[in-house]
């Protein structure tokens, strides 16, 4: 999830109890929440560096206590005072599994079992931004700037109550859990629809649905036959089984491919890619060459890319330069 989700989830849990199990723990438990995205720096080594080191070890169980401890040590050098270490770790872990879950539920997954699996996890059932969840977050913040402003106007002389936003907290953390909850059960629908379906006239090898950006009814569904892949958008809300779909057919083997999967920008493309397309067209800067590229369905198509790799190979098949890119730009 993006670190304003993130932040507004470490900030309720310390509203509700977290931050008081040391001193500093609200900090404390603000940092933890955001610590394993600092892998961020491997964006210095380019965007292949990036993809191959975001959500590593970091995001992973085994160094979820090292995170923990981490971002207690930070607060306690920075702040200068002493802090409850073992409350604080406690809560500082709490902190750095909720951003672990949070990125398991969406569509860019997330490596919890490195060093000993590298396999990408994700449910599936959110995007890396979600407007809903930062609506519920909005309120559960707001809520007790509000609370306070109308309970000043009708107290009347009489003492202010003290409005800490633990209630808020507790029902932004509440209703955010159950909305996860019914988007993994309207993406298991989702799911089963897609597998039910004949496609491209074969039966699906292999389905995905991922979540669209507003509406919680209405997926994008990825099906994989022997042949093509699918892309379709279905309503769970309405008939899903009435959506049509745009095909996207799997060239056939060749050396070009071959050659361009041989990469090092290919081979860690083709570890993060859940549903590779590839695709293979004349390059006419290079008399007899070609471009070769693989796009990842879950972000994108070849009419609107994404996430994808290219290489470029001359009249021999010999790679003369490849790369990565998280989204092309398309001349307008």
């Amino acid at each position: 999830m993006d670190n304003l989700t993130h932040t507004a989830i470490g900030l309720f849990l310390s509203r509700i109890g977290l931050g008081r199990w040391s001193a500093r723990g609200t900090p404390i438990v603000l940092l933890a929440a955001n610590i394993p995205d600092i892998d961020v720096v491997s964006s210095a080594g380019g965007t292949l560096n990036y993809l191959a080191y975001h959500r590593h070890l970091t995001h992973s169980l085994l160094l979820m206590p090292v995170m923990a401890l981490a971002a207690v040590v930070v607060v306690r050098l920075v702040g200068r005072r002493p802090v409850c270490w073992t409350g604080a770790f406690f809560a500082a872990l709490i902190g750095v599994a909720s951003h672990l879950a949070l990125d398991w539920t969406n569509v860019y997954g997330i490596r919890l079992l490195l060093p000993v699996s590298s396999q990408w996890l994700r449910a599936d059932t959110t995007g890396v931004v979600d407007l809903w969840i930062w609506a519920v977050l909005a309120l559960g913040i707001a809520g007790p700037f509000l609370a306070r402003l109308v309970g000043s106007e009708i107290s009347s002389g009489a003492p202010k109550e003290r409005h800490h936003g633990r209630g808020f907290a507790w029902f932004a953390l509440w209703v955010v859990l159950l909305y996860d909850c019914g988007r993994g059960v309207l993406h298991a629908r989702a799911v089963a629809s897609l597998a039910a379906r004949m496609c491209d006239g074969s039966v699906p090898l292999r389905v995905a649905a991922m979540p669209d950006a507003v509406n919680p009814f209405k997926w994008r569904g990825i099906v994989e036959t022997p042949g093509s892949y699918v892309i379709q958008d279905l309503n769970v809300a309405l008939d899903p089984g009435s959506a049509r779909g745009a095909v996207f057919h799997k060239p056939d083997p060749e050396p070009a491919i071959d050659a361009a999967r041989r990469t090092a920008t290919f081979q860690e493309f083709l570890r993060f890619s859940a549903y590779p397309l590839w695709r293979v067209t004349p390059y006419p800067a290079m008399e007899n060459g070609k471009l070769v590229e693989a796009f990842d369905l879950r972000f994108g198509t070849p009419l609107a890319p994404g996430f994808m790799a290219r290489a470029v190979l001359d009249s021999r098949m010999q790679v003369v330069e490849s790369s990565f890119q998280f989204g092309e730009l398309r001349p307008r």
